[in-house]
């Protein structure tokens, strides 16, 4: 009895093995370059070059980590700088960001319809077109020497707009009728019952802004003229010039550091990121 039901299971289960083994296949592509270069970032430098590499460490050391602590590059004021920038730009954009999603959602306006066809039009537009006409602005306001260059710019995220937006068009007009009936101004409707309930929405955008802020490496490379004001990003390149070569144990090492927080943010943040992407049907 136990090998004719072990039997049917296998022949429910064979249609389904190529998938299985396609995702597992998947999972390893983006895994194993996250795996390697932790494993380097603990390897020697004679060992993070030899051939045929080794999968795992035979000489088990954090050198390269204390070398990184111990550099005459302060990697303190690199990630010092990338710290400011990302939560400074965090912090603007939410303030710019939930007052113009609600108004888009739930309060009427002259030109509103032209108004978000530009924040779209805005959203479309790749960064990368303005980047001389930013930093000519910001040379003219003597401002290249600092962090603002890097924070202003991103002040306002189209994209966080549009998907708030969407998240507040969720709820029913109602809620917000029975508010204001109640007596609720706009800011109480607006930051004590349409936030919470779109909770998982402004986590989700907050991360990407996190993740797109703290990885962003040339905008700061143009933006900059002064290693002070300079992102842990560009910490990497830094540490390879002042080897003067590619010591990838180090270089991992580096990357590391640099990567942790992301993944940190990621792993807590996940399942907030999918509810976002979630329809919030309301009963």
């Amino acid at each position: 009895m136990e090998n004719l039901q072990l039997k049917r299971r296998l022949r429910n289960y064979l249609p389904k093995l190529p998938m299985d083994l396609l995702k597992i296949a998947m999972m390893l592509v983006f895994v194993f370059p996250f795996y390697w270069m932790v494993i380097t970032s603990f390897k020697p430098y004679i060992e993070s070059i030899q051939t045929p590499p080794t999968l795992w460490p035979v000489t088990f050391t954090f050198e390269n980590y204390e070398t990184i602590f111990s550099s005459s590059v302060n990697v303190w004021q690199y990630a010092q700088n990338t710290v400011v920038v990302t939560l400074s730009v965090i912090v603007l954009q939410l303030a710019i960001m939930i007052p113009a999603a609600y108004g888009f959602a739930k309060r009427n306006f002259p030109l509103k319809g032209l108004l978000f066809g530009v924040v779209l039009v805005a959203f479309m537009i790749p960064g990368q077109i303005t980047y001389i006409t930013t930093y000519l602005m910001f040379s003219k306001a003597r401002l290249i020497n600092s962090l603002w260059p890097q924070i202003l710019p991103f002040g306002a995220n189209a994209f966080g707009i549009f998907m708030l937006r969407q998240a507040f068009k969720q709820l029913p007009d109602e809620i917000v009728e029975s508010a204001r009936l109640d007596g609720a101004g706009e800011l109480k409707i607006m930051f004590q019952i349409m936030l919470p309930m779109c909770k998982s929405s402004i986590i989700t955008i907050a991360m990407f802004s996190f993740v797109d802020t703290w990885n962003s490496y040339f905008w700061p490379l143009v933006m900059t003229n002064s290693e002070q004001y300079r992102p842990l990003t560009m910490y990497v390149e830094k540490i390879r010039d002042v080897e003067q070569g590619l010591d990838w144990s180090l270089i991992m090492s580096a990357n590391c550091l640099l990567v942790l927080p992301v993944l940190i943010v990621f792993i807590f943040a996940s399942k907030k990121i999918i509810q976002a992407f979630a329809y919030n049907g309301m009963k």
